[in-house]
């Protein structure tokens, strides 16, 4: 009976026991499966904030601790070490690649790293001006439109093929959403480029003049990618889920976790923090919006710092922080003030007693918008970036349920606070 936990109904008496699962890291679960079938309850739990709605083998994160794990792999190791496409096998098959294993991993991706002609032609439909993520929900669904011939989600070998054709074509989609918005022509994909120098290229070449990607800058953005490829049952990754559940075409299920991102609740956050440093406007104008930020009366608040989930520091903050000061130094930009600000900022912000005792620590979004900055990457596509990091996660969740013997449509239930039953009142009668 240890491992179970009693839940006793006080009305009626009735009680139920309930097993305790228990994982390999992370608090233990109360399985309450029988609970409405033993007890005829329900439990509230609204945003399902305690509630484990799967197994998985994927990631594990304490936040408590600052500890994030891909497949047992800490981050800090992988970011050290790997290259995002590693990662991305690692989050898909579990193992880290031999050579042979990776070489062929990458030969599957060079092969199917284009987009039909048709689907690039799906954004002569989008304005100008258009959100890059609007775009690329868009577009992202239609790709449910192709490859019927291999969409048999219930065959394994047909589910990695999915996974291998979002890898590849996830950064064409993401550049020809910023191309679209500036005007320029489409840039092909290159196998003769690695992930990252290739979408780079498909990025900022241009007819007239050949783009030579800088090597800090790919470091950066490798990096980037690195830290974004996986954060456990997050709302877009269980949103890719849900819709997965219904057995939904599996890229219409990568355009759901996609709108989800867009939620400035979840992957705007490095976008908030870029319109944060240009409201600050000078590194002058720190100290006034330092004391609006501690002011309770004011709803003015430091965006990309503290984390709802990493309550002491959050590990990806601290290993992209030194590729974050790295670029800055390297590469020269015309918006130094921007950058200015944002070291100011972070140094008055570990200093000072105030952020200390809350544990309001610069975080991975703080880091992120600067670098994307740094690159050249426009405010309006950061998003977009933050998409094609996690699109390989999404895809390897999507996987991981798909082949889980537990695996089930999802269903949550509701506390109704409606009306009771009435009876119809026809026009005339009522008042």
């Amino acid at each position: 009976m240890a491992d179970t936990v009693t839940i006793t109904d006080n009305r009626t008496g009735k009680q139920v026991e309930c097993p305790i699962l228990t994982g390999v890291y992370g608090a233990p679960v109360i399985d309450t499966k029988t609970l409405y079938k033993e007890l005829e309850v329900f439990t509230f739990d609204p945003g399902f904030t305690t509630t484990a709605a799967c197994k998985s083998a994927i990631t594990y994160l304490d936040g408590e601790k600052g500890i994030l794990l891909h497949r047992g792999y800490s981050i800090e190791e992988l970011a050290k070490n790997s290259s995002y496409l590693e990662v991305c096998y690692l989050l898909l098959y579990g193992e880290l690649p031999t050579e042979d294993q990776f070489d062929t991993f990458r030969g599957h991706l060079n092969k199917r790293n284009m987009v039909h002609e048709h689907l690039e032609r799906f954004y002569t439909g989008y304005l100008y001006d258009a959100h890059p993520m609007s775009m690329l929900i868009g577009v992202t669904g239609a790709l449910s439109s192709y490859y019927h011939e291999a969409m048999d989600i219930h065959d394994p070998l047909d589910r990695e093929l999915t996974a291998i054709r979002v890898i590849a074509k996830m950064p064409i989609l993401a550049a020809h959403c910023y191309k679209h918005s500036v005007g320029h022509p489409f840039v092909y994909s290159r196998d003769d480029l690695g992930y990252v120098e290739n979408f780079l290229n498909m990025m900022f070449s241009v007819p007239m003049r050949e783009y030579t990607p800088n090597p800090t800058a790919v470091k950066a953005l490798n990096l980037m990618l690195i830290l974004h490829a996986d954060h456990e049952q997050n709302a877009s990754t269980s949103t890719v889920r849900l819709a997965g559940s219904a057995e939904a075409n599996p890229f219409a299920c990568i355009a759901a976790g996609i709108v989800t991102l867009w939620g400035s609740a979840h992957g705007g956050a490095n976008e908030a923090v870029l319109k944060m440093l240009a409201e600050i406007g000078t590194a002058d104008n720190i100290p006034k919006f330092i004391a609006r930020a501690k002011d309770k009366n004011d709803n003015f608040k430091l965006m990309g710092f503290g984390h709802r989930v990493y309550k002491n520091h959050d590990p990806r903050a601290t290993i992209i922080r030194q590729v974050c000061h790295d670029l800055l130094e390297e590469i020269d930009t015309v918006d130094q003030p921007t950058f200015e600000i944002a070291m100011a900022l972070e140094e008055i912000a570990l200093k000072d007693e105030y952020f200390i005792g809350r544990k309001l620590y610069p975080n991975v979004d703080f880091y992120s918008g600067i670098i994307l900055k740094a690159l050249g990457i426009p405010t309006s596509m950061y998003t977009v970036m933050f998409a094609l990091a996690r699109s390989v996660g999404w895809i390897a969740q999507w996987l991981e349920m798909m082949e889980d013997s537990d695996f089930k449509i999802g269903r949550p239930r509701q506390l109704y606070v409606g009306k009771e039953r009435r009876d119809y009142v026809s026009i005339d009668k009522r008042k």
